[in-house]
């Protein structure tokens, strides 16, 4: 416990930052998620709006410093991977 007046205050604001990151974190896991089913669902024009979406909330993140920029950005890269191979498959058909 701490013993200063201000040791308890920082306690305080790291309890509200520590449960913000964890809502931030599991909305972004969520998201990551729906971009996963709507993936294998196989409408580019709604797996294109997912990863709009998706890409937003992840560069949300990273710049709170939720997450770091570097795993934001490898995460971007994997998603447009997904979406570009779909494409190119899908235009093939």
């Amino acid at each position: 416990m701490p013993h200063t007046p201000s040791a308890l205050k920082t306690l305080k604001q790291d309890v509200k930052k520590r449960l913000r990151n964890r809502s931030a974190k599991s909305a972004l896991k969520t998201q990551l998620k729906r971009f996963s089913t709507t993936l294998q669902a196989g409408d580019v024009e709604a797996i294109r709006e997912q990863f709009r979406l998706t890409v937003k909330l992840l560069d949300h993140t990273a710049s709170r410093g939720i997450i770091n920029k570097g795993t934001a950005s490898r995460k971007k890269s994997q998603l447009a991977l997904k979406l570009n191979k779909l494409v190119a498959t899908g235009s093939k058909k």
